[in-house]
């Protein structure tokens, strides 16, 4: 004969035992699921970590370029203007030297810079350079730039003006095709810089 609390105790085993089986089939669910979300959302984590490292990237570029044509632009606008006759006048080449110094301080590329040879227009110097960079790397050195100051009469001013093109690549561009096959962004993108001084020599 089974005692009352026997009969009790059997019944509460095997309402654990059904409770235990119920929580395992939840639990092998809720890993399975667990799973899926992951593959779902991880593509879209990858994009937005590479986007914002990206245009981090590229806002910093853009702020040490913007910081290598006013130190630049500051400097030639006190040279002499004296050696204009030469085909690369030792100033010019001063100043591409200043900007290649500041670019390897910096830790970014100057792509050849420091051999470039210019071809040059008027008081206008362009240094073209390709090496070891995904696009052309241009500088810009315009000695003989003018504006017009504001207010009453307007006078005609001479100053020197350095514009820097630098080639950027993407990343975003080939991360982006996890969640978006078709997707087809630029590789790379000119980051431009300039800056304008009057010519105090």
């Amino acid at each position: 004969m089974i005692r009352a609390g026997q009969l009790h105790y059997t019944k509460l085993m095997q309402t654990v035992t059904q409770i235990r089986r119920k929580c395992r089939a939840t639990c092998v669910g809720a890993d399975g699921s667990q799973i899926a979300e992951l593959a779902v959302s991880l593509p879209l984590m990858m994009v937005m970590l590479v986007g914002i490292i990206d245009f981090g990237q590229a806002f910093n570029l853009k702020h040490k370029l913007e910081t290598a044509s006013r130190e630049a632009v500051r400097y030639a606008s006190n040279q002499s203007s004296a050696d204009f006759t030469n085909p690369v006048p030792p100033t010019v080449t001063a100043v591409r030297d200043l900007i290649h110094n500041y670019l390897q301080a910096a830790q970014i590329d100057d792509c050849g810079l420091a051999s470039a040879v210019p071809s040059s227009t008027d008081l206008v110097w362009t240094y073209r350079t390709t090496a070891n960079c995904p696009g052309t790397f241009t500088v810009v050195i315009d000695r003989g730039s003018t504006y017009l100051t504001p207010g009453g009469t307007p006078v005609t001013v001479e100053a020197t003006h350095i514009t820097i093109s630098y080639p950027f690549q993407w990343r975003f561009n080939r991360v982006i095709k996890l969640i978006a096959p078709s997707a087809n962004y630029a590789n790379g993108v000119q980051i431009n810089a300039d800056a304008m001084m009057q010519n105090l020599d």
